[in-house]
């Protein structure tokens, strides 16, 4: 049997999983990453993607969550996800999220500084993130 590590997601809300997995893919700060039992320790920033869990033992994705940015920490036996917005993929609406989009176009456009306009991006650049992720 492949060797196994704990794996949690954890949000400001609540842990949303955790369990003994065989391996898990994160979109890191400079790009997809793999985590198996035994991965070197690091400490990334993650960015707003998908998480996929493999949990089985014929190498399937067994969850897809979808993450809006945040921190991850792995040790040899544990990898943890501190998320900014989490969910399972499913939650996601399309239709909702391109409504969200629209608004938030018109908002950067009358922004008057651009402070405000690089935070409302910010927030366009999550919503464009989870419309990709539910497609």
């Amino acid at each position: 049997m492949p060797e196994t590590f704990t794996f949690e997601l954890v949000s400001p809300e609540k842990l949303l999983f955790s369990k003994a997995v065989r391996m898990v893919t994160v979109p890191g700060g400079q790009g997809e990453y793999g985590v198996l039992a035994g991965h070197a320790p690091m400490i990334t920033e993650i960015k707003p993607g998908i998480i996929q869990i493999y949990a089985d033992e014929d190498a399937s994705v067994t969850s897809r969550l979808f993450v809006a940015g945040g921190f991850a920490e792995v040790t040899q036996t544990r990898f943890t996800v501190l998320a900014v917005e989490a969910m399972p993929i499913s939650d996601l609406n399309k239709a909702e999220l391109q409504g969200q989009s629209k608004e938030l176009t018109a908002k950067i456009t009358a922004a008057s500084s651009e402070a405000e306009r690089n935070a409302l991006q910010a927030k366009q650049d999550i919503v464009m993130a989870k419309i990709q992720a539910a497609a």
